[in-house]
């Protein structure tokens, strides 16, 4: 054992990180690239007319379900894990999904109308949902838990999603705003397929322990669940047909899954006899984060549904006489993403043992989070295109250190608050809380209105800072449960 971790440590060939840490940073950044892209011009596929290459929905139903699409994206990291803890280990579900994600992007700018929205992202949706849970995991296996640059590499794992999520509504926005809209989503398609194929050269190299199936199904018990996943398909397709399922209440039904889901979760992982009590009490530990984590989400996660309204209709973008496209403000956050990970990375490790916790770090950046939102007030009765271009890059710059304190350190905890038998899982217990917020992102543009923003800002705004301060007072008291883990 000390053999192997002094090869561990020794091996820095990825800036300062384990080389085969590179393969996982390529199809995570071209999976980036792709969702991203696509997602930059989603929204205004929806609700732009028909004339303008668009669906003609309504903004605030076109919103809801960008907002569903969002956090059924990370609800289905659950179904990910399950089969990356009980069938085929972690690397070959993130193989298959990149798969699956690839096809999905293909149907999208191939088949016109809700056809293709659907079933395009149907499938986009549940392979991103198998592949974000997976990527991360597999990162998690090429450290050791005491290993300091732990944090570190994880920032710089997101390092690689935000160079795809820069450069993604960069090049498909063009295409749409000069060509047409399936183009930029074709783009995505061709973005996904180089990430697959970098992968697969080399996927390997990765260590042993990201194949490993830790609690796998017994074969008689594989038709039972079979069965019950055809019944969950089947249920989901009658509600459809019934009318149960619409897509304005889509984003309250992906709520509600979600909470169910989490629910369920944390009930499993307090209950199971697979589960030591030190892990449970890490669980418990875990409660606080999930909440603050959903909170920041569901402010966060607006960048795709009120900011892409807000930046169609009320900011300039004008930039010496030629109008960029509405997808462009979607690559701002990543451009201080880039700038600022590597930052945050090299205060970590300089700092080490005396870095703020993981609670803090967690309270911190839903603070910062809320106070991003309050920064809308100034301008919240500003007219059409009347909003500064430079005013929106000041609040994602808010934005970014708030996700910087929160979303890397959110991945890396959950690693190391994991149960063994649950550890892929409860790194879909992390993106079930993205998942949340996501979802109630697209629920909470209804409420949103161009007439008078100022309550939508300032109401979201300070929860989020409220939530925040009450996690920092309680810090002592949530890291004596998550024993000994920062």
């Amino acid at each position: 054992m000390t053999e192997k971790l002094e090869v561990s440590r020794a091996d820095r060939g990825f800036f300062g990180q384990p080389r085969v840490l590179a393969h996982i940073f390529g199809v995570e950044m071209w999976e980036r690239f792709s969702f991203y892209g696509m997602q930059g011009i989603l929204l205004i596929y929806l609700y732009y007319s028909s004339s303008a290459g668009g669906l003609g929905m309504a903004e605030t139903t076109a919103a809801g379900i960008v907002g569903a699409y969002g956090g059924a994206v990370y609800l289905s990291t659950v179904l990910g894990a399950w089969i990356a803890d009980r069938l085929l280990g972690s690397e070959r579900v993130l193989f298959y999904s990149a798969v699956m994600i690839m096809i999905g992007h293909i149907a999208l700018a191939a088949l016109q109308g809700f056809h293709g929205v659907a079933v395009g992202l149907i499938l986009i949706a549940l392979g991103s949902g198998g592949l974000k849970a997976n990527a991360t995991s597999v990162v998690g296996t090429l450290y050791r838990q005491d290993d300091p640059r732990r944090d570190a590499g994880f920032s710089l794992f997101y390092l690689g999603i935000n160079l795809g999520a820069l450069m993604g509504p960069l090049l498909t926005g063009l295409l749409q705003s000069r060509i047409g809209f399936h183009w930029g989503f074709g783009l995505a398609a061709v973005g996904m397929a180089l990430g697959l194929l970098q992968y697969s050269f080399g996927r390997r190299e990765l260590p042993a322990a990201s194949r490993t199936v830790p609690n796998p199904l017994p074969h008689e018990q594989r038709p039972r669940v079979a069965g019950i996943a055809a019944g969950a398909v089947i249920l989901v397709v009658a509600a459809v047909l019934a009318g149960v399922i619409t897509p304005t209440n889509l984003a309250l039904v992906v709520i509600v899954l979600t909470a169910v889901a989490a629910s369920g979760y944390f009930a499993l992982l307090l209950t199971s006899k697979r589960v030591s009590a030190i892990e449970r009490s890490r669980v418990l530990g875990f409660l606080p984060l999930f909440v603050a984590s959903v909170a920041f989400w569901s402010l966060y996660q607006q960048q795709f549904t009120v900011l892409t309204i807000y930046s169609d209709k009320q900011l300039n973008r004008d930039l010496f006489g030629w109008e960029m496209p509405v997808s462009w403000v979607q690559s701002i956050n990543p451009v201080f993403i880039i700038v600022l990970s590597g930052v945050f990375a090299a205060i970590w490790t300089k700092l080490g043992t005396r870095q703020p916790p993981t609670v803090v770090k967690f309270a911190l950046g839903t603070i910062v989070m809320g106070a991003a939102f309050l920064l809308f007030l100034p301008f919240a009765h500003d007219g059409p295109n009347a909003t500064p271009l430079l005013a929106i890059v000041g609040i994602l710059f808010v934005f970014t250190v708030a996700e910087l304190l929160l979303s890397p350190v959110g991945l890396s905890v959950a690693t190391k608050l994991a149960p063994v038998a649950y550890k892929t899982q409860m790194v879909a217990l992390f993106f079930l809380s993205i998942a949340l917020g996501t979802a109630i992102s697209g629920e909470l543009a209804e409420f949103y209105t161009s007439d008078d923003q100022t309550p939508y800002f300032l109401a979201l705004g300070t929860i989020a800072i409220v939530l925040g301060s009450i996690l920092l007072a309680a810090r002592r008291h949530v890291m004596a449960l998550m024993t000994g883990v920062r």
